[in-house]
């Protein structure tokens, strides 16, 4: 579904990605991990067209995307769930997500608000509170939530359990394992290595810019030396 090849990056003169690589198969997960600084959300932004790409080619579904603006690139069917959360602090959870609400893509049975608080029930009772006053684990569900209404076929999330309890980082990836359970693509940043590995098909890790291993999670898992040079652990 996704393939990304030589991708190269830069902030003004600085470069940040040197040939970075990674696939995305229908349905599938794939984890993106690196220490801090490596360039995991540069590789994001670079896809969603946040950040242009200087060169290299990202494909969705079979067309070139790079250069396109970013909501052509959201309108194809790419969700992203950012880094800090970044809800609207001055909407109700409900305006939330009807702000992002669309089916572009005509999907048979798209997102409905209904279909967001089944999947986190925490929120059916929060509708008419506003933004700025949920909890930080309501405003992560609410996150995630606002990317499922635009109805995307690959849903990105970069650091989506990043500063949560114990208790709703579980039920955020309980979710997300049914997301996946429901045939929905997945590329996820995440610290959080064993819950990571325990839903993800296929891992990609970056040092400095570069993909420097890949492969299933069961062979990451047995590669002590790659978990210790380049994610730290």
């Amino acid at each position: 579904m996704l393939a990304v090849r030589d991708l190269v990056t830069h902030y003004g003169a600085s470069q940040a990605l040197f040939g970075m690589a990674l696939d995305v198969a229908d349905g599938a997960v794939t984890a993106l991990l690196g220490r801090n600084g490596m360039g995991k959300t540069t590789t994001i932004h670079s896809v969603m067209g946040i950040v242009p790409a200087t060169s290299g080619f990202v494909t969705f579904n079979g067309a070139d995307i790079v250069g396109w603006p970013s909501h052509r690139i959201a309108g194809a069917g790419l969700g992203l769930v950012p880094e800090g959360r970044r809800i609207f602090p001055n909407l109700t959870l409900r305006e939330n997500l009807l702000a992002t609400a669309s089916n572009r893509l005509n999907l048979p049975q798209p997102w409905t608000i209904g279909r967001v608080c089944a999947l986190f029930p925490e929120l059916a009772a929060r509708h008419t509170a506003m933004g700025s006053l949920l909890s930080g684990g309501e405003q992560q569900m609410l996150a995630i939530g606002r990317a499922l209404m635009t109805n995307p076929k690959l849903l990105i999330l970069d650091e989506a359990t990043e500063g949560l309890a114990p208790l709703v980082r579980t039920r955020i990836w309980v979710a997300l394992a049914e997301l996946k359970s429901r045939g929905l693509s997945l590329l996820i940043v995440d610290k959080n290595l064993d819950d990571l590995l325990h839903i993800a098909d296929t891992c990609v890790v970056i040092e400095k810019g570069r993909p420097v291993w890949h492969g299933s999670p069961a062979a990451l898992h047995k590669n002590h030396a790659v978990r210790h040079t380049c994610l730290g652990l």
